[in-house]
């Protein structure tokens, strides 16, 4: 399923926690991620929240992915140095092409606020035509790191469906 050129992109948002999965805590970075991306005139087609379980995460990565209903995933949580934290591994699980410079350039920019962005383990790939992004659980991290990739997002997604204009914006 293809995107047509100057239609919204859609996202999938996926929470990464044990105690929201639980419902002991509100999820405050999953819902602050959908306004971020409804500011930007794109729709959200999927949310959900997973517990802190690689395999939970991977199927989930893959399902959405491979259902043809977003363009761009972006997870929430699980990506720092806590032995529960395995988002980083279940994407790689899940990814067939890796895409270091996203989380290079968040990591870079994110330095520029905290020295604990470089403690961040977070991937970004692509699997078949969908982007998969790894976002860590503050809310106010889930904000800089969305603002720092907010700008390529498009391009990137009409590069992955192979649009004939893509290039031009090179």
């Amino acid at each position: 399923m293809s995107r047509e050129r100057n239609t919204p992109l859609r996202i999938a948002i996926l929470t990464v926690s044990d105690r929201s999965a639980a419902g002991e805590r509100d999820d405050l970075s999953g819902p602050l991620l959908e306004d971020l991306t409804r500011q930007h005139g794109w729709e959200v087609s999927l949310t959900g929240i997973v517990p802190d379980e690689g395999e939970q995460i991977a199927a989930k990565l893959a399902e959405w992915a491979d259902g043809g209903q977003v363009d761009v995933i972006l997870t929430t949580g699980g990506t720092g140095f806590a032995p529960r934290d395995v988002t980083p591994e279940a994407t790689l699980d899940v990814i067939e092409r890796r895409t270091p410079g996203l989380v290079e350039a968040i990591r870079a920019e994110s330095l520029k606020i905290t020295p604990h962005a470089m403690l961040s383990r977070a991937e970004a790939g692509i699997r078949s035509r969908t982007l998969i992004v790894n976002f860590p659980g503050s809310p106010k991290a889930c904000r800089e790191n969305f603002e720092i990739i907010q700008p390529v997002l498009a391009h990137a997604i009409d590069l992955l469906r192979d649009d004939p204009g893509s290039e031009a914006g090179h």
